[in-house]
């Protein structure tokens, strides 16, 4: 076999791109057999499901609407990893944000223009203080960001329940806060027209793209992202290399944080106007790391990742028209994480057996 040929083998192996593509159709498949064992059609089902995602103008705004804080836990996520950092903890970080956002949107009146950026910027500071004070945990003490983070959820999400409970924040008569002053929304209130005015269309996936391509720059073109990586890649390398590893974790989650944050910022900001008593954490954080993960941690990868993410959560409560269960969503949501970890662990294998052979043809 020619090099040419060896090399072209190797590229499609190491595409990620079509592990991701094969690993999507996989768990397409294995909703489809879900949805045969419960005795419905497939084919009608996901039919409903696309037309429910691109039927209508409306239907393609709330896909959008719900995909935005899934883009920004995702990448919140995804930058952690490239750093060598597993922050579980953007579940409480958006809640911060969300809180935070309802805080300042509710308790400050100022004009619009400066509302906006300022409730952002404080939702953006209270999330990076949520998620630094895990990687201050790491770096200081040494205790897992894992175990740090996982409790930090539970408290932020009692945090919030208090404060609606018990603070200035509380409706009379109501499992909600007061709502955020039309300042501080950003609603895009001249597509109602087309969209519908019960549509929460807003400005929330532009910022989204925005900060996708910020922390892309960040990650790639920057020193920061260098020594970030490095430390992500090898942290006994980079330390040896003269980049403080300890200021790297920190600076990570607190980065890491920011994004979260500002994901439950636009998300009280653009949709719900205010934050409710929560029974449940509600997912935004966890389905940020499936997002991650089938973006292979890579920053432009999560806005498609996000978006499909998005799709299926909406679109999928359109199944329940012809009678199908919208919970098969969630069964081809966990079948294509798995078969994106298993496709790591095929790759893995693959390349080592390659490996195998060639010393065992050049002895």
């Amino acid at each position: 076999m020619s090099d040419k040929a060896k090399k072209k083998k190797v590229s499609l192996v190491d595409n990620t791109i079509l592990f991701s593509l094969v690993s999507i159709v996989l768990g397409l498949i294995v909703g489809a057999i879900a949805l045969i064992i419960a005795g419905h059609n497939p084919i009608e089902a996901y039919a409903a499901m696309i037309d429910g995602i691109f039927g209508k103008p409306k239907f393609i705004a709330w896909t959008i609407i719900r995909s935005t804080p899934l883009i920004l836990t995702g990448l919140s996520i995804a930058f952690a990893f490239k750093t060598g950092l597993f922050n579980i903890g953007a579940e409480g970080q958006f809640i911060i944000g969300s809180l935070v956002a309802t805080i300042v949107g509710a308790g400050v009146q100022l004009p619009a223009i400066i509302h906006v950026p300022f409730v952002l910027l404080m939702a953006a500071l209270g999330g990076a203080i949520w998620g630094g004070f895990a990687g201050w945990l790491k770096s200081k003490f040494g205790i897992n960001e894992v175990i740090a983070t996982i409790m930090l959820n539970w408290i932020a999400f009692y945090l919030s329940n208090f404060m609606i409970k018990t603070s200035w924040l509380a409706r009379e008569n109501s499992e909600a806060s007061i709502n955020i002053h039309e300042s501080a929304s950003i609603g895009i209130h001249w597509l109602n027209g087309l969209v519908g005015p019960a549509t929460k269309v807003n400005w929330g996936i532009v910022i989204s793209i925005v900060l996708v391509l910020i922390i892309a720059f960040i990650l790639f073109k920057t020193t920061l992202g260098f020594e970030l990586r490095g430390v992500g890649f090898n942290k006994y390398g980079a330390e040896y290399g003269g980049i403080n590893v300890n200021s790297s974790i920190l600076k990570s989650m607190a980065i890491a944080g920011l994004l979260a944050g500002v994901a439950g910022a636009i998300q009280v900001m653009g949709v719900s106007h205010n934050i409710t008593i929560l029974a449940a954490q509600e997912g935004y954080g966890f389905d940020g790391i499936a997002v991650a993960l089938i973006a292979n941690s890579n920053p432009i990868g999560v806005i498609f990742s996000g978006l499909l993410f998005g799709a299926f959560k909406y679109g999928g409560t359109k199944m329940q028209s012809i009678g199908a269960p919208s919970e098969v969503v969630n069964i081809v949501i966990g079948s294509i994480v798995y078969f994106i970890a298993l496709s790591s662990v095929l790759r893995m294998l693959y390349v080592k057996m390659r490996d195998k052979k060639n010393k065992g043809g050049n002895a």
